[in-house]
């Protein structure tokens, strides 16, 4: 009997979320009521709460399991993922609640229907409902879009939202060379280089304070436009 077939991998890098990962893999889990070709694959970043007391009582929730014993940062969980990860497209889940996991039913959609390289969900052309941001972040973040657009001639609102899904055959995960916030860009940079088909779709966003656990800062900005600007010229 042969493999089933995966579509769509979706790699959740967590470190130290054990007070929303048990609702995460829920609502992750649920989209399987809608299609079974989905992989969920964890890493574990090295955390020290309950987070793999969490996962090793729901095995039944996720696919694949990746514990790292100390914690290396979201990048490199993020190559750890790409490396098991068998479906067609990939796209990412933090483990917190500030994604609504029933929006990749939207990314699933175009993909049968368009066969994308790329779509990225945004959060300023929301669905239904997003929490303000912090302003100097709404502006770093629109600053980053406007020139990832410039340099890559595009017409994104928002490319720094975490639900970015693309055709795994565009990304060579052994040449990602970042491991923090930047990694983002530069996997952009690589998939928007070597795809042709672009699209966007608006997602929810429940955006979390600083005093709640959201970890960028905008000192961020500095390294994701470095990434930028030099993917461009590799």
């Amino acid at each position: 009997m042969s493999e089933k077939k995966i579509l769509l991998s979706i790699i959740v890098p967590l470190y130290n979320e054990e007070k929303t990962l048990l609702d995460i893999l829920k609502n992750l889990s649920k989209l399987k009521d809608y299609h079974d070709f989905i992989q969920i694959v964890v890493v574990n970043d090295g955390s020290t709460d309950r987070s793999q007391e969490i996962l090793d009582n729901n095995k039944n929730l996720y696919d694949h399991v990746i514990v790292n014993s100390s914690n290396n940062g979201k990048g490199n969980a993020v190559r750890k993922g790409l490396e098991v990860s068998k479906g067609e497209y990939v796209t990412f889940q933090d483990a917190d609640l500030e994604y609504d996991p029933m929006d990749f039913l939207k990314f699933i959609h175009l993909i049968n229907k368009f066969s994308p390289d790329l779509i990225i969900g945004s959060r300023f052309n929301y669905a239904d409902y997003t929490r303000s941001h912090y302003l100097f972040n709404k502006f770093g973040n629109k600053f980053l879009t406007f020139l990832f657009n410039i340099f890559y001639n595009t017409t994104f609102t928002d490319i720094y939202s975490c639900y970015a899904c693309f055709k795994k055959s565009l990304l060579n995960g052994e040449k990602i060379k970042t491991d923090g916030f930047e990694q983002h860009a530069e996997i952009l940079t690589k998939v928007v280089k070597n795809g042709k088909k672009y699209y966007e779709v608006p997602i929810n966003y429940n955006g979390r304070s600083h005093e709640e656990g959201k970890k960028i800062k905008f000192y961020h900005i500095f390294a994701v436009i470095f990434q930028i600007i030099i993917g461009r010229f590799k």
